[in-house]
């Protein structure tokens, strides 16, 4: 028999507006105490009158203690289920991309929390970062047996949120063959991507609209990645027609990802790379006396949780002063930030104030966001982290 969850009172307020998470200290544990919950157990959550809200999963050891899956009741969380979601999720990507590259699932943006799935073509890259999702594994996989046919399917479970939630850092293939080389295309650029050894699924598809406008603004440039990873941002602009790139990036297996999409395209005269720490590089760069048109700042999340944001937003200006030293007199900077504790009007902040730092003018010709496979839960501001300003730089 499920069991049931029951909340304090007033705490089914953010639920019924359409939240899908419920805290910890949200649980009446009086009468339903969350000790007597296993991780990744499924219940009936109950608003403080009893009355039912809908189907969760629960873990007693984490701050998130339940997700909700569904607001019927009676609905099971089994194949069917996530058959449905896939479908909805897959009816999305297929009507805005005409390519099979796309994250497939975001998580709660898809009503699916603490799953996420990369497509790359015939490969799924799928990671199970609760202990509800990881007690659904089977049902996943056979959900996108049948939704997707994918000939491969990875489980990149090595993620952060796998830590907080009790469960072990593993990667896996659980279907198929992985081949030598996974192939993506993005904005008509070509990538191989590390699947099983890259940063998150290997690859990152949320900057694909910003990445689209500034290869509208790279030709004849030259230009700097700064945070390249494998060339997403750097190895387009040279397919774009910049004259000159410069990847950099603290990752030597990363770096030679730069060099073999480079080749790939047949960009590689244009790409050079550049190993070490940014700040480092920045640096470095300045005493050189080099100059750069354009200068893409796509760092990792430099706030992770609340009490990082006073650090956080220093390092943020401190990139972006560092940076906009290289800029020629009339440049173009490119900064990004996928911290969700970032406000954009913060960023913004960081920006106009590296701006005035150097005694010039700024204006924002651009504002992005993450692309429409990384949907925004509208109750859920969690789901909505991604930003990216495109600066013109100048001088009277």
């Amino acid at each position: 028999m499920t069991q049931r969850l029951r909340l304090n009172k007033n705490a089914d307020r953010r639920l019924k507006a359409g939240h899908l998470w419920i805290y910890s200290n949200e649980v009446d544990i009086k009468e339903t105490p969350l000790k007597n919950f296993t991780a990744g157990e499924t219940a009936l959550v109950e608003a403080s009158n009893g009355k039912v809200l809908g189907v969760a999963y629960i873990n007693p050891h984490s701050l998130i203690a339940g997700r909700v899956m569904s607001r019927d009741p009676d609905m099971r969380l089994d194949r069917s289920l996530f058959v449905h979601r896939f479908n909805q999720a897959l009816s999305l990507r297929q009507r805005v991309y005409d390519k099979p590259f796309y994250r497939l699932i975001h998580g709660e943006g898809d009503l699916l929390p603490g799953l996420v799935i990369d497509r790359f073509g015939d490969v799924l890259v799928v990671q199970l970062n609760t202990a509800g999702m990881q007690a659904l594994a089977d049902e996943i996989v056979d959900a996108l047996e049948k939704v997707v046919k994918p000939e491969v399917i990875v489980f990149r479970n090595d993620t952060g949120g796998r830590r907080q939630e009790g469960l072990e850092a593993h990667v896996d293939v659980v279907k198929g063959t992985l081949p030598d080389e996974v192939l993506i295309e993005e904005n008509g650029t070509r990538f191989v991507v590390p699947v099983l050894n890259g940063q998150k699924t290997g690859w990152f598809f949320d900057h694909r609209e910003n990445r689209a406008w500034l290869n509208s603004q790279v030709a004849g440039k030259r230009v700097l990645d700064v945070f390249s990873y494998i060339g997403g941002w750097g190895v387009q602009a040279a397919a774009n027609g910049a004259s000159e790139v410069l990847c950099i990036d603290a990752s030597g297996p990363a770096l030679e990802q730069v060099a073999r999409n480079a080749e790939l395209n047949g960009v590689q005269e244009q790409v050079a790379i550049g190993e070490g720490d940014a700040f480092e590089a920045l640096a470095a760069l300045k005493a050189d006396g080099e100059q750069f048109d354009v200068i893409i700042l796509d760092p990792p999340a430099f706030i992770k949780k609340r009490k990082d944001i006073p650090n956080g937003e220093r390092a943020y200006a401190r990139l972006n002063r560092e940076a906009m030293r290289l800029l020629g007199r009339d440049g173009l900077l490119l900064s990004a930030s996928c911290s969700m504790h970032l406000a954009t009007d913060r960023l913004v902040d960081v920006v106009r104030g590296a701006v005035r730092h150097q005694d010039r003018h700024g204006q924002v010709i651009f504002q992005g966001h993450q692309g429409p496979d990384h949907p925004v839960h509208p109750a859920i501001p969690e789901t909505s982290y991604l930003k990216a300003l495109g600066v013109r730089v100048f001088r009277d």
